[in-house]
């Protein structure tokens, strides 16, 4: 069984018991939310897919921790001008951990 939600501006395919990191979201760890939207469910031969979403669909998510990405780092150059600019970026993440897939029956 799996899901397809959205987050921010990102899609993920999640099933129960998954971790998933997306962008900092203003919850504090340890609180349970509900993903929203779900864009495709399947289980089985049970396969929905919403247009644009699905409403019967809930999945269950607990907030784990607040961690920061790998240091992304954009270099410039510029030959012959003595120009050069380093710069590093650390994204903030939020890890999910998907507790729960609920579907309503048809």
């Amino acid at each position: 069984m799996y899901a397809v939600v959205e987050v921010g501006s990102f899609q993920y395919k999640v099933s129960e018991g998954d971790t998933i990191e997306v962008n900092r979201l203003d919850e504090k760890p340890g609180k349970s939310i509900t993903l929203d939207p779900v864009l495709i469910y399947a289980h089985g031969k049970d396969i929905r897919i919403g247009q644009p979403q699905l409403k019967d669909i809930k999945v269950k998510a607990r907030v784990v921790d607040h961690t920061l990405d790998e240091k992304k780092i954009a270099f410039k150059h510029r030959r012959r001008k003595g120009y050069t600019r380093k710069v590093g970026h650390r994204q903030k993440l939020t890890a999910l951990m998907i507790e729960k897939i609920e579907a309503k029956e048809k």
